[in-house]
């Protein structure tokens, strides 16, 4: 546990704030993936994570994913292989109470943690929000700016606020090829 409170220091003090990496084999991401990889549960092979990413302890995240510059990542996150994050994008994993009416909420404390997860070959826009509980599928992509209140289904892209699905992937017959 003392190697991982170090690694975790290291990496809030000194590699959160390396210089921006356009590759994942650069010296700040090389640096932030070994750091990370010291305190986090699971870290996969190339991973990028981006300058000034917070990123908690239990977090799993597959081979080739990002994590965006000035992102959020809460804890109970799971990220699968092969993501992509764009720029401060926020996953929340609980909320603040605000069943009662008696009580202002912010004596209420926090609703439990509900873990996100995010599939395998995904696209997260920059500025994308997700809430509590969400699924997101493979192959899908959430547009820019989205506010993800529900689970997306595999190969769908979803954008909005609050997000909805907008189009399947393969109900485009053209997507992926090369012909114009």
């Amino acid at each position: 546990m003392i190697k991982k409170k170090i690694c975790y220091a290291l990496y809030c003090l000194i590699g959160s704030r390396l210089p921006n990496s356009g590759r994942r084999s650069s010296f700040g991401s090389a640096v932030r993936r070994w750091m990370a990889k010291g305190f986090i549960k699971s870290c996969g092979k190339n991973v990028n994570i981006q300058r000034k990413a917070a990123i908690p302890f239990d977090l799993c995240i597959g081979d080739n994913s990002g994590i965006g510059m000035r992102s959020v990542v809460s804890s109970g996150t799971t990220i699968g292989k092969d993501v992509m994050m764009g720029p401060d994008c926020i996953i929340y994993t609980r909320n603040h109470a605000h069943q009662r009416t008696d009580i202002p909420m912010i004596h209420q404390g926090y609703e439990e943690h509900r873990p996100v997860v995010i599939g395998d070959d995904v696209w997260i826009g920059s500025r994308v929000t997700i809430l509590p509980g969400v699924h997101i599928g493979n192959g899908c992509i959430i547009g820019a700016g989205a506010v993800v209140t529900k689970s997306v289904p595999d190969y769908c892209i979803a954008a909005g606020n609050p997000a909805r699905v907008v189009k399947k992937r393969d109900d485009d017959p053209s997507y992926g090829s090369s012909e114009k």
